[in-house]
C-alpha cells in the first residue's frame, strides 16, 4: 500500500521542537475543550428551544394583532379540558361525560358569543378580540352542576366571566333552579359587558370587595376570588366570607397558581383543596388555573391528594 503524503499541517507540526509542543499542548487542549463546550451548549439550547420556540412563534403572531393586553382569551387544549372534566366530575359527582356535555353547551352558546361581540363593538374593543373562555368553562360547569342560589365573584374586569356565570344561571332558572350573581369591582369602568339579558340574573356592586362582602348577608353557595391579586388581600376575602358560606359551598380561586392563600384557608378551616392548571391552546400565555376549596362530605372518605 502506498504511503499517504503528509498534510501541510502535519509537516508543520513535525518541524516544531518537542519542548515547544509541550508548552503549546495545554492551550490546544483548552481550545478543544471550548469547542466541545460550545458544541454541547448549542445542542442543549436546541433541546430546550424545542419546548419554548412554539410559544415564541405565537408571541410574534399575537403581537401583530389588535387584541386584548390582559385577561387573555383562549381555549384550553383538548387534553387539558379532559383533565378539568375529570376533576369537576370528582367534585360534583356528575360523570365526566356529563361535565363534557356542559362544556360543549358553553362552546355552542351562540347567544352569549353574539352578545359579547355586539357589546364589545359598541364599546370600541380592539378589533381582533375573540371571546374564548379558557378556565371559565370550569366556572360555568360548576354553576350548572351545583345549581347555586348565590354566586359571588370578586373582581370582574370587562365582565366576560360575569356573563359566562349568568348564562349558566339563566339555564338553571329555565330548569327550575333560580340563582343570582353578584360581582364586586372597585373600578367604575369595569363590567360593561354585563348587560341584558345576563344582567337579569346578576349585578355588579362597585367599591372595595371586602367592604362589600362584609355587608353581604345571604348564604353564599359559590365564591370566586378574582380581585386584588395580592396574597394578603385574597386571604382576607376568604376569611371575610368564611361564616357566610352555605353548607356544601365551594370556593374557586383564580390566583391559586401564584399564592397559597386558598390552600392555606382551606386547610385552616378543615376543607379540601385541589388545583387545576390551564394549558392554553394556540396562545403564548402559559396559563393560570383554578383552585377549589370545599368541605368533605359528611362520612366521606379522605380524597387522595386533596389535603383533607
Amino acid at each position: 500500500m502506498p504511503r499517504l503524503s503528509p498534510t501541510p499541517m502535519n509537516s508543520l507540526r513535525a518541524l516544531v521542537p518537542e519542548p515547544i509542543k509541550a508548552l503549546l499542548r495545554p492551550a490546544v487542549m483548552t481550545a478543544e475543550r471550548w469547542r466541545y463546550r460550545l458544541s454541547r451548549t448549542k445542542v442543549r439550547s436546541a433541546i430546550a428551544m424545542r419546548y419554548y420556540q412554539p410559544a415564541l412563534d405565537l408571541v410574534s403572531a399575537w403581537a401583530a394583532r389588535d387584541t386584548e393586553l390582559s385577561n387573555f382569551y383562549y381555549d384550553l387544549t383538548d387534553l387539558n379540558r379532559k383533565h378539568l372534566a375529570g376533576l369537576i366530575s370528582t367534585l360534583t359527582g356528575a360523570s365526566a361525560r356529563e361535565v363534557e356535555s356542559v362544556f360543549r353547551e358553553l362552546d355552542n352558546d351562540a347567544d352569549l358569543t353574539a352578545h359579547l361581540t355586539r357589546v364589545a363593538a359598541e364599546l370600541a374593543y380592539p378589533k381582533d378580540v375573540r371571546f374564548l373562555f379558557g378556565r371559565r368553562v370550569g366556572w360555568y360547569a360548576m354553576v350548572r352542576l351545583k345549581k347555586p342560589r348565590v354566586v359571588i365573584e370578586t373582581g370582574v374586569d370587562a365582565g366576560v366571566g360575569s356573563c359566562v356565570i349568568c348564562a349558566a344561571l339563566l339555564r338553571n332558572a329555565a330548569e327550575g333552579h333560580p340563582g343570582r350573581y353578584w360581582g364586586t369591582e372597585i373600578r367604575r369602568d369595569a363590567g360593561k359587558l354585563l348587560t341584558a339579558p345576563y344582567a337579569g340574573v346578576g349585578e355588579i356592586v362597585y367599591g372595595d370587595s371586602i367592604s362589600t362582602l362584609e355587608a353581604f348577608n345571604d348564604p353564599i353557595d359559590i365564591f370566586i376570588n378574582d380581585s386584588d391579586h395580592s396574597g394578603d388581600y385574597e386571604y382576607r376575602e376568604y376569611r371575610t366570607v368564611a361564616e357566610k358560606l352555605s353548607p356544601g359551598a365551594i370556593i374557586l380561586g383564580d390566583n391559586s397558581h401564584v399564592t397559597d392563600s386558598l390552600c392555606r384557608f382551606a386547610w385552616e378551616t378543615g376543607r379540601c383543596f385541589v388545583f387545576f392548571r390551564e394549558a392554553p391552546k394556540d396562545h403564548w400565555y402559559p396559563g393560570a388555573g383554578i383552585g377549589f376549596a370545599f368541605e368533605r362530605p359528611l362520612g366521606g372518605a379522605k380524597l387522595a391528594g386533596t389535603g383533607c
